[in-house]
């Protein structure tokens, strides 16, 4: 279960292998809170919907799977739009539409279809919350890295998520920011995600590297000295 939860939420990260789910991503990955936010419900999504169509997965007919993947998709999203209307109703009103439209996400259909109707019910939660927090993480780092070169800010806005006691903790990181208005911007969402990619590629570039240093370079013992 490890390694499918690592395939799902590293190997296979929705936003930065697959690139699915780029328009919500890029849309409202403006501060660290808007994109935990919008990770959070899009994991809850796709733990339920995997875990409904894994369970459901022998009853359905192959000409009503598609629909009825569709409709618990739907059903799931509703659910966390009205919780998000009741107890997050601010934050809930930045999010605004990509609440709704978490239904045409092409990851969580993807997923249903790909794993969750092939797979057991506890490798279905799994590979969906694998997929979910994946992806919500690429959404509080791109989050993170706008807030900062745009505002100088880390965690504006908290007090949406956890209430008031929370406007306390937000990180004013370049004090006396002047702004930088691109990186709030959709071009400067283009551009973050394209740093993480990068960043993420490099990373794996550096430890193939490594694991594949010849054993030449090991030190020699005393009796190979000799």
């Amino acid at each position: 279960m490890g390694t499918l939860f690592t395939d799902a939420a590293w190997r296979q990260n929705t936003g930065l292998v697959v690139l699915l789910g780029l328009c919500p991503l890029l849309a409202v990955s403006g501060t660290v809170i808007n994109g935990l936010g919008l990770g959070l419900a899009t994991t809850f999504v796709l733990l339920v919907s995997n875990l409904s169509v894994s369970l459901l997965r022998g009853w359905l007919r192959p000409e009503i799977r598609i629909p009825a993947f569709v409709l618990i998709i739907a059903s799931a999203v509703t659910a966390i739009d009205l919780l998000m209307q009741a107890w997050f109703h601010d934050l809930y009103s930045v999010l605004g539409i990509f609440i709704p439209l978490i239904v045409t996400n092409c990851a969580i259909i993807g997923r249903a279809e790909a794993f969750a109707a092939r797979n057991r019910p506890l490798a279905a939660a799994v590979d969906g919350i694998g997929t979910g927090l994946g992806f919500c993480l690429t959404l509080v780092a791109l989050g993170a890295l706008r807030e900062l070169a745009g505002h100088g800010t880390l965690f504006a806005g908290a007090e949406m998520m956890f209430g008031d006691w929370a406007r306390h903790i937000e990180i004013p990181v370049i004090p006396n920011h002047p702004g930088f208005l691109l990186a709030i911007l959709p071009p400067g969402a283009f551009i973050g995600l394209g740093l993480l990619i990068a960043a993420r590629n490099a990373l794996l570039a550096r430890r193939e590297r490594r694991q594949a240093e010849p054993l030449s370079t090991e030190r020699p013992t005393l009796g190979e000295q000799a």
